[in-house]
């Protein structure tokens, strides 16, 4: 077994697998349940001055991936402070406490909280260039509190400005992503749309924003020192693995742990560890930023390589042959690969269920 610790600002995880700020998360029995089902975290669902008003319906599945409505907590803080952090406090998994949104709120519910956090996760949401709404929520917090305080970026254009500008005034750590958006989906049995807000809109999450978080988690690790704890589309432990190897100290699990309950946590880290066992990995912490270091070894190209076949593996499905439009696969008695027709472009390799096929991304 691998070591799975990771400490992040003084706070022992036991596997880096924690909470989102969201439904999974949405009470204290909730987060009991988490550390049950194997979490080595706990981030609350976020709490503002008043109750989430939330539209219904708000929360779907759909083949493009999970879209929400969701908002802050439908609970009261008074709830949340005369009952819910209590719950989860008992659970001695490190408590993120989530609160948003604005400078004013923040100040305000900062001393609030005070007696149980272990770290507050701060959201605002705020998608724009200027990092002035940012910075102002950050210092009000910093100013109240004396544990860690971690940002939670939306995905900006320039999240390398952003996570500066936010590491520069005080920030603890990073989260990163929130939710994509505005997003839409409509019910073609009836023609009106499937969130049940004003407008229609909803936000994006699960598996398909995963690649933006890797995106953004991997350009922010560049330029910060603090720790960045990662969020957008874990669904199982490569996921997990992934989102680290881009920078990542640690990862946050929300649209599964609503699909699949709170037994996916335990479940991730599992695979997370025969993940790094296989990869003769002895320690998580040797995968953190992985990515970086590879790419500073890589040598651009624009000539083709053709996939390498290993025939043992393959199965002559003929997934590959399907979407090659360079007409490069044939498979009669094998599998074979027309090296003057194949551009190089990779595809076969990442549809071979088998995995048949490799190439260099060196």
């Amino acid at each position: 077994m691998a070591n799975l610790r990771v400490n992040i600002c003084g706070m022992e995880f036991s596997n880096p697998i924690m909470t989102a700020a969201g439904p999974g998360a949405k009470d204290g029995e909730m987060c009991v349940a988490a550390a049950e089902g194997g979490v080595g975290g706990i981030v609350t669902k976020t709490i503002s001055l008043n109750p989430a008003d939330v539209p219904r319906p708000c929360m779907a599945k759909t083949n493009s991936g999970f879209l929400n409505t969701e908002l802050w907590s439908e609970l009261s803080k008074e709830q949340w402070i005369e009952k819910e952090y209590i719950k989860a406090k008992k659970t001695n998994c490190p408590l993120i406490i989530s609160m948003g949104y604005t400078e004013e709120q923040i100040k305000e519910l900062a001393p609030l909280i005070k007696p149980y956090a272990d770290a507050v996760e701060l959201s605002t949401h705020y998608v724009g260039t200027d990092a002035t709404p940012i910075v102002e929520a950050l210092k009000a917090a910093k100013d109240i509190l004396d544990v860690p305080v971690f940002m939670k970026m939306s995905p900006h254009t320039d999240i390398q400005t952003i996570a500066k500008a936010v590491e520069n005034a005080g920030a603890d750590g990073l989260v990163m992503i929130n939710s994509f958006g505005p997003c839409m989906a409509i019910d073609v049995n009836t023609g009106y749309p499937i969130m049940g807000s004003k407008t229609g809109y909803g936000w994006l999450s699960g598996a398909p924003i995963r690649p933006l978080a890797i995106r953004c988690i991997y350009d922010a690790a560049q330029v910060v020192d603090i720790p960045i704890i990662g969020v957008g589309g874990i669904t199982c432990g490569k996921d997990a693995a992934e989102m680290m190897m881009a920078g990542a100290c640690g990862v946050q699990v929300c649209t599964e742990a609503i699909l699949k309950g709170p037994s996916i946590y335990g479940k991730i880290a599992e695979e997370l560890d025969q993940f790094l066992d296989k990869k003769g990995y002895r320690d998580i912490n040797e995968i953190v930023g992985l990515a970086i270091n590879k790419t500073k070894e890589r040598v651009f190209r624009t000539n083709s390589l053709p996939p390498k076949i290993d025939f043992e593996k393959c199965i002559k499905c003929g997934k590959c042959k399907v979407s090659c439009v360079y007409d490069a696969i044939t498979i009669e008695d094998r599998l074979k690969i027309d090296e003057n027709k194949c551009f190089g472009c990779g595809l076969c390799v990442t549809k071979c269920p088998k995995n048949a096929l490799s190439i260099s991304y060196k």
